[in-house]
């Protein structure tokens, strides 16, 4: 009877849990799948239905504004991109190789942005710009982006690195190599999967910041979350909705082929 009634319990904590669950995707979800939805909305109302068509598709591709926004948001999360890995995996490397008695502090003020709120990292910086003359612009919002994205770079390739081998260094450089060779050839090798899934992290983080852009943005270097947010101030269009499935799509392409050269990648490193 005992057993039983632990059985019936288990079960009902399943479904339980299971129920829970659905409830969670489907408030994650469901409004991701009325921004696709309602994108196709041949009504200029976005809360009503009028029939099915793709004008809006075009719309986005002819609003010049919209597209510069793009282009801006683009190019300013590929040269985060860029300069955050680099730096977080350098920065993870040498943090890993070389001990000194400041190694936890230095990693603890490293690691300070992906904590500190980011109305404060924006007006800080802001402040230092102004306070340095320099004037807001691209280089600005790219130097803001890099700043609290190359800690999550670091995170992933230190995570990365807790299971390295030593003797794979010491192995190449006993066979002839110097040690950037070594570095470049065996260990960039080996941590290429988490220099992917940090790189995608950053690029993803830097194309989807409003808060730190909003302060070290100019008018000239206006990125898409900040046009957007100036588009839906009179109302949430289809248009607005169109270039969110557009997004949405890309991500999930820009998964699909960082995943698939993680694995490959993974796949080529493994010492047998």
């Amino acid at each position: 009877m005992r057993a039983a009634r632990s059985a019936n319990q288990l079960r009902s904590t399943r479904v339980a849990l299971l129920v829970w669950t659905v409830l969670i995707l489907i408030f994650l979800y469901l409004p991701i799948a009325l921004i696709v939805i309602f994108s196709f909305n041949d009504s200029a109302l976005n809360i009503i239905w009028r029939g099915f068509t793709t004008r809006w598709y075009a719309a986005v591709f002819h609003d010049a504004p919209l597209m510069l926004a793009l282009r801006n948001s683009a190019m300013i999360a590929t040269a985060t991109t860029i300069g955050a890995t680099f730096l977080g995996t350098l920065g993870a490397w040498l943090l890993h190789r070389y001990g000194f008695p400041a190694r936890r502090a230095l990693m603890a003020l490293i690691f300070f942005p992906m904590i500190v709120p980011e109305i404060i990292m924006g007006v800080s910086l802001l402040l230092l710009f102004s306070a340095t003359g320099i004037g807001l612009g691209f280089g600005t919002v790219i130097c803001a982006h890099i700043t609290f994205c190359f800690p999550f770079v670091m995170v992933a390739v230190a995570a990365r690195l807790e299971g390295l081998d030593p003797s794979l260094e010491e192995a190449a450089i006993d066979l002839g190599a110097t040690p950037i060779g070594a570095f470049l050839r065996v260990i960039v090798p080996y941590l290429m999967p988490s220099i992917i899934a940090g790189a995608l992290m950053a690029f993803t983080l830097s194309i989807d910041e409003f808060v730190v852009t909003y302060f070290t943005a100019s008018a000239a270097s206006v990125t898409l979350p900040l046009k957007i947010y100036g588009l839906i101030k009179p109302g949430l269009t289809p248009a607005i909705n169109a270039l969110s499935t557009l997004l949405i799509v890309a991500t999930i392409v820009l998964v699909g082929v960082g995943e698939f050269a993680r694995r490959l990648s993974s796949g080529s490193t493994t010492i047998k």
